[in-house]
């Protein structure tokens, strides 16, 4: 984003009536200078989507003259918490359908929620490995230092599941409350390693290294998107989801280590 703000909305045009439904289509929001919509799109999205929601929320910007879109990344428990405690957003991006369907038993969402990606976890140890770290069966050493993502956020439940297919009893020395907290601490070499989403190890670059996981076939995340009702400001919130949702969309996700959905 322009100035790194933290907050976040999705929507679309095209798409907007599989994507949460069009019903705030009724709602006015100011145009930009280009026809475009103009003002603050507020995207509340998880934390592993930041890399790519941000560029896709740049683009969006440098389309629309008069437009600020703000992010606010997180895990998608905390997040789907603070929408239903009256935080306002336009859209919600979740890294399951659990917390998806916390909004929407709330009646926050604006229609049917979309699957828009997908994600696996992957295990991130520093760059070189110091630790040879192999597969699953090392987050039951202890003697490493082990980091996973707690329990009631996407990844942390994926991660059980994980565990469970290959048969490990885990000792994380930390549990986080967001994917990319738990990445930070294998790029800082405070962990040995830790279970996190594969996209997060491309994100990271050359600081970590990813080891695959056969067990997280049995534990891909879904990721839902929906327009909020009563979204302060629908029409850039449809012009988001429909770039998400696009062909270009779609492959920045791709290119970012997400999955078709």
């Amino acid at each position: 984003m322009r100035s790194g703000r933290v907050l976040a909305v999705l929507t679309a045009v095209a798409l907007a009536a599989s994507a949460c439904g069009d019903d705030g289509a009724a709602a006015t929001t100011p145009t930009g200078g280009n026809g475009g919509p103009s003002g603050t799109l507020t995207v509340f999205a998880a934390a592993s989507l930041t890399d790519v929601f941000t560029a896709l929320g740049e683009q969006l910007e440098a389309e629309n003259d008069g437009l600020t879109v703000q992010f606010n990344f997180a895990g998608s428990s905390a997040l789907a918490t603070q929408l239903t405690q009256g935080a306002p957003a336009d859209v919600f991006a979740s890294a399951n359908g659990a917390q998806m369907s916390v909004v929407t038993d709330a009646g926050l969402a604006d229609g049917d929620p979309t699957v828009f990606t997908a994600n696996v976890l992957q295990i991130a140890v520093p760059a070189g490995n110091p630790a040879e770290v192999t597969g699953l069966a090392d987050f039951a050493r202890e003697e490493l230092a082990l980091a996973v993502c707690a329990p009631d956020v996407p990844c942390g439940a994926a991660a059980e599941d994980v565990f469970a297919a290959a048969g490990v009893t885990p000792r994380p020395d930390t549990q986080e409350e967001d994917v990319r907290a738990a990445l930070t601490k294998v790029e800082l070499g405070e962990v040995d390693a830790a279970l996190v989403y594969a996209t997060d190890v491309v994100a990271a670059g050359d600081a970590v290294e990813g080891i695959s996981v056969p067990e997280a076939e049995d534990a891909v995340n879904d990721y839902p998107l929906c327009t909020l009702a009563g979204a302060p400001n629908p029409d850039a919130a449809r012009a988001f989801v429909d770039l998400v949702l696009s062909d270009e969309g779609q492959q920045a996700l791709q290119d970012a280590g997400f999955r078709a959905p």
